[in-house]
């Protein structure tokens, strides 16, 4: 069916003539088959964002629709991929066309050549249902990628072939309750506005590891959980971003940049392949999939970028894995957002924002969670949503970064004072939170006993403490504080410089396992309790700030990992020795 250009308004096209196309439909716009979807239908007459550039269209061009909404492709392949918005593969769109991006270029997001070493599970005769697995196909070295049944067929396995195949061939057919026969292949489409359906969703209860200690520590996020990372330009967005895809325990990541720079997203396409898994030695590209849509590709496939990443996650975590989603940066696809509801004539909300951004917000983040996976088997995956914010300015009372926080359960709210300060990664302990501390304290008081979430909280009283006194101190000096109140001051001050700031350029500081991070934190703390002791027994303050093992204790955090704890054995029997040598002097005196 098609229909007939009547009005051109930058990446906005209006069609007549469309009567029976639906809202959702992809369309292919003029002599270059550019490619849209329907946004709303008015009769006959339909408003469509092309996902390309609309130079040189004009009234009168045709419009085809297709029958079918926008939907993904998903099968092997994608992993150690890098695709576009609307998950065109920019590896193979180069090779086709050079390096820029030809208009109404059509390339398959799947290669319909690769072939795939097929390992049937399923055996003629079996029953399965949507989600079962057929087979498996050992898509890189680090992820083994299951082959299901898809959604809508069920029924009895009459046949299941084995060897390689492309993702278009026939591997197994399944007759179902009526006797139709489904000839299944390697490759599912799905819709991307439409979550994929699973059994039931999970309260998360296990943290996700990230390596970086303010985050694991203080503010943790749960796998399946949700978080935003705001913040003003410069302060570390997009180096939080790489940290945590880099080292976070998760078996799959999925790194959505939309509209932000293009060198940023360089840096991405250029350092990832080079990086290892930290888990297996792989290059990490092995179990990454990447969208690159920058700021200077078309503004309407930032919308639609969104909803391809977490599409492609939901599929990768009906296997059974556990996947993070980094979007960067959901300020870029509420600006893609307010730029189509202008050109729609939409009644605008707060700063011209249409009045359906907390609602499409939601939609995204609200697909991520712990589920049961269909399937007769028991799987359960989690799919993990962190978006970072770009609030113009820095200020989070602009609507993107309100709405966000509505939603989001995690709010790492990062300071350009920290990041100037060199302060990395520059998350301000005073203005963040987590609300998934709850519901993961018995993971931690089962792993570490007690003493973790304990410590965790005196940290945080004592910086909250030192809020306070830096009050009075820029009034009267430090000076004029009493020693209790000074030792407050010193013992804040290594959290800060020795626990909470990590250097990305040392290995033995870029990361840090859990056990690392309770070790570290308790001998601060530690420090602090020994010398308030020594403080009641009337012992000079400024001698115990100055016992070799203080600065032991800062340069602890670059001792390697695998010696970590006979390091803090000698540290702590060291500072017990030192302080009490001081202790004994002051006595005497």
């Amino acid at each position: 069916m098609s229909g007939t250009i009547t009005k051109v308004s930058g990446p906005l096209v209006v069609a007549e003539g469309l009567a029976d196309a639906n809202v959702s439909d992809v369309v292919r716009v003029g002599e270059r088959h550019l490619i849209g979807e329907i946004l709303n239908m008015t009769g006959d007459s339909a408003s469509i964002q092309v996902y390309e550039e609309t130079s040189g269209l004009g009234p009168g061009a045709e419009v085809i629709t297709t029958g079918m909404p926008l939907s993904v492709e998903l099968g092997p392949g994608m992993l150690n991929n890098i695709y576009d918005g609307i998950q065109r593969p920019l590896p193979e769109m180069r090779a086709a066309a050079g390096d820029c991006i030809t208009r109404g270029i059509d390339v398959p997001s799947l290669n319909r050549e690769n072939k795939w070493d097929f390992v049937p599970v399923a055996k003629p005769g079996d029953k399965v249902v949507p989600g079962d697995v057929l087979g498996t196909v050992q898509e890189t070295s680090a992820i083994l990628h299951k082959i299901m049944v898809p959604v809508g067929v069920s029924g009895e396995v009459v046949s299941v072939e084995s060897g390689e195949f492309t993702v278009t061939d026939v591997i197994a057919v399944v007759k179902d309750d009526k006797g139709v026969d489904h000839d299944l292949t390697m490759m599912q489409r799905w819709p991307v506005r439409i979550g994929r359906p699973y059994k039931r969703k999970f309260v998360p209860s296990r943290p996700m590891n990230s390596g970086q200690r303010i985050i694991d520590t203080m503010f943790p996020i749960a796998k399946g959980g949700t978080a935003a990372v705001p913040g003003p330009f410069g302060s570390g967005k997009t180096v939080v971003q790489h940290q945590l895809a880099k080292w976070s325990d998760v078996d799959i990541v999925v790194y959505i940049g939309c509209g932000e720079r293009g060198n940023e997203m360089t840096d991405v396409l250029m350092e990832f392949p080079e990086l290892n898994d930290p888990r297996n030695g792989e290059p990490l590209m092995k179990r990454t999939v990447l969208i690159a849509n920058t700021s200077d590709m078309p503004v309407a496939a930032r919308e639609a970028s969104i909803y391809t990443g977490i599409t492609i996650a939901e599929y990768f975590r009906d296997m059974g894995y556990d996947v993070a989603v980094l979007a960067d940066s959901t300020s870029r696809w509420a600006e893609a957002l307010r730029e189509m509801s202008g050109r729609l004539e939409e009644m605008p909300g707060e700063e011209g924002y249409p009045a359906y951004l907390a609602s499409r917000l939601a939609q995204f983040y609200e697909r991520a969670g712990c589920v049961e996976c269909l399937g007769s088997d028991e799987r359960s995956g989690s799919v993990t949503a962190i978006g970072a914010v770009s609030p113009p300015g820095g200020d989070i009372s602009e609507p993107v970064s309100q709405a966000t926080m509505r939603i989001v359960k995690v709010f790492w709210a990062l300071d350009s004072s920290l990041a100037y300060a060199r302060h990395f990664p520059a998350i301000n302990w005073l203005t963040s939170y987590s609300l998934y501390l709850d519901t993961l304290k018995s993971w931690y008081t089962e792993q570490f006993g007690e003493k973790y979430m304990a410590n965790r909280t005196r940290a945080m009283q004592i910086l909250q403490e030192e809020s306070e006194l830096q009050e009075i101190v820029r009034l009267v000096g430090q000076d004029a504080l009493s020693a209790s109140d000074r030792l407050t001051m010193e013992t804040a001050k290594m959290v800060r410089e020795d626990f909470l700031q990590q250097n990305a350029f040392v290995d033995e500081d870029a990361y840090s396992s859990y056990a690392k991070q309770f070790i570290l934190m308790d001998l601060v703390l530690h420090y602090d309790v020994l010398c308030r002791e020594a403080l009641t027994k009337g012992t000079d303050l400024n001698k115990l700030f100055v016992i070799p093992a203080r600065e032991k204790i800062g340069r602890a955090k670059m001792a390697d990992p695998k010696a970590f704890e006979e390091i803090y054995d000698a540290i702590d029997k060291e500072m017990q020795e030192e302080i009490a040598q001081v202790v004994a002097g002051g006595e005497e005196e």
